[in-house]
């Protein structure tokens, strides 16, 4: 069955967690108006799971003014829903992080605060600290520039690190704050310190892991290059490499494993090209090595894992290419895409989700001995639902919730 053809339609909002930029559609959503009737969406940005409970961040626009609103969910084991949260502040919002601390969810992302943030389309970063029950027990906004944003939330010690982005909305010249973003917090949602790199332009940070005594992060500079940056905990860079031929998404996540780092991100052949790809860096942030997926038309991983059997496991997004009667205009099938590696970056299986709808991963944990991938569709009425779908160790669909 052929994919459905979106045509016409009105750009209302981005949230940042898949974006398409004419290149790829990642790290956010889009929420989409045909003619003057409003488009239902719904996603899952990503997730948490813990022997009790499930617990997701994403957004929604199931309001009367058809906002995005940021959302936590907490739900059982078995994806029967406990509560929901809407941030109900503002105008349009969207959580794209959480982690758990202790019984708290503390999660991370971005909103638009007042009627001048709404018209002239910026957005402030957002954290906020939940308890077990959903209540909020602080909120703590930042914005050093015009627009800023919160991409990834992790423990370090017994703090978070948050990261982001914060840069003009028009371009500036010279301007030496901004950029990529990188905050220690406290508990209480104080900032002990932060940390930019790059300049106003483009430049973010996606993810950071701790390790040891250092912080590893991965995202895009002011170039579009995707880069891999190592910190201590006071916040000194002390460790820096990029990749010149990544698409302008950069990497988008990392883990550790044995005396490496691991990156995902695409690698560019052209405008209309991309392959996925792994790369390998030791703790300096040298280059080791790769692997690259070689697909037909703009392929990427956005999410990766270590399995309990030393596997890499890794969930993307491959756009191809649909012809259309406009020859200016780029329309793309989009489908998600798992796939497991070797600590050794031996290719083990490869495997396209291949609905019949336009299909978006987002996150991917390992469960119950089983890979859950989050996930969200395009239906034949315009909607946007997120979903959980089940894999078996050998990439085997085992259910769709």
């Amino acid at each position: 069955m052929r994919k459905k053809t979106l045509k016409r339609l009105k750009l209302i909002s981005i949230i940042c967690c898949i974006v398409l930029a004419l290149e790829v559609l990642y790290v956010g959503y889009r929420v989409l108006y045909q003619g003057k009737e409003s488009v239902y969406f719904e996603g899952i940005n990503e997730m948490i799971i813990t022997d009790d409970y499930l617990a997701t961040v994403g957004s929604n626009n199931n309001n009367d003014n058809h906002f995005e609103k940021a959302k936590l969910s907490k739900y059982t084991t078995n994806k029967e829903k406990v509560f929901e949260r809407l941030y109900s502040v503002g105008y349009n919002s969207s959580y794209f992080g959480i982690i758990e601390d202790d019984s708290d969810f503390v999660v991370v992302g971005s909103y638009e605060k007042n009627k001048e943030d709404h018209e002239d389309s910026i957005r402030r970063g957002l954290i906020v600290k939940y308890d077990s029950e959903g209540n909020v027990t602080f909120k703590k906004e930042y914005k050093l520039l015009d627009n800023s944003k919160f991409t990834s939330i992790t423990k370090i010690e017994d703090d978070y690190l948050v990261t982001g982005q914060s840069i003009y909305k028009n371009t500036h010249i010279g301007d030496d704050e901004g950029g990529a973003i990188l905050i220690r917090y406290d508990k209480d949602g104080n900032i002990i310190w932060s940390k930019t790199y790059g300049s106003s332009k483009s430049a973010i940070y996606n993810k950071a892991i701790v390790l040891d005594n250092y912080i590893y992060v991965v995202g895009v500079n002011d170039n579009n290059i995707g880069i891999i940056c190592k910190y201590d905990f006071d916040g000194n860079m002390v460790g820096y490499n990029d990749y010149k031929i990544t698409d302008s998404l950069g990497f988008r996540d990392l883990i550790y494993d044995d005396g490496y780092i691991y990156a995902v991100g695409a690698l560019r052949k052209s405008r209309t090209d991309t392959d996925a790809m792994i790369v390998k860096y030791d703790l300096d942030c040298q280059y080791d090595s790769q692997v690259v997926y070689d697909g037909t038309g703009l392929d990427r991983f956005n999410r990766i894992i270590k399995d309990n059997q030393n596997n890499l496991v890794v969930i993307g997004t491959i756009a191809k290419s649909r012809k259309t009667k406009q020859k200016s205009v780029d329309e793309y099938d989009y489908d998600g895409i798992i796939a497991k590696y070797g600590s050794d970056l031996k290719e083990i299986s490869v495997i396209t989700y291949g609905d019949d709808k336009d299909d978006y991963f987002t996150d991917i944990k390992l469960f119950d001995d089983k890979y859950l991938v989050s996930a969200y569709s395009s239906y034949e009425d315009g909607s946007y639902m997120s979903k959980f779908i089940s894999y078996s160790r050998a990439l085997k669909v085992l259910g769709v919730e």
